[in-house]
């Protein structure tokens, strides 16, 4: 069964979700969104109508979610409501469903196609290719793992580079 997981995104872009597809969120995802907007009372109204179920994500989950995070290079680049959304796919996903994450965000869709969750978005044409990133000193070379900001080395502020990148799958 396919089910909706909506993101920041998705209520900015004024996505309805309906009673004709499940769909779930997370709270902090109505905490990203700008207090007495359209985009906050959509959500709110949605959630109070039963239309949208606003659930937490297992811890088990997050844990998958983090160490995905930082083989694919994403730690520190991702919120907390997008590492939420990610973890409640997974978790529906472990649940025997079939999660889409709908989001505009490019580090979500990097990191659902690293977890082989499906992904879609509303405002642009999503990503074409996966990537694995590394943080490097652009002083010294060094590499370091996301989510470090500084060389230990030299101090110079670390840049970010794709370390490698595959087809992104069009689920």
């Amino acid at each position: 069964m396919t089910v909706l997981v909506l993101d920041t995104s998705a209520f900015i872009m004024g996505f309805n979700p309906s009673k004709a597809q499940e769909a779930y969120s997370v709270n902090a995802v109505e905490e990203e969104l700008s207090a007495g907007t359209m985009p906050q009372l959509r959500f709110r109204m949605f959630s109070e109508k039963g239309d949208l179920t606003v659930r937490p994500p297992s811890p088990r989950a997050e844990s998958i979610v983090e160490e995905a995070s930082s083989r694919a290079g994403e730690s520190g680049y991702l919120s907390r409501a997008d590492r939420e959304v990610l973890a409640l796919a997974m978790d529906l996903k472990l649940d025997g469903k079939e999660p889409v994450i709908v989001s505009d965000d490019y580090a979500i869709q990097n990191l659902a196609d690293h977890l082989q969750i499906s992904h879609s978005s509303l405002a642009n044409f999503g990503i074409v290719h996966r990537f694995n990133w590394i943080m490097y000193c652009p002083a010294c070379y060094r590499r370091y793992k996301p989510p470090e900001k500084k060389c230990r080395v030299c101090g110079t502020e670390l840049r970010r580079k794709v370390l490698s990148k595959t087809r992104a799958s069009r689920r």
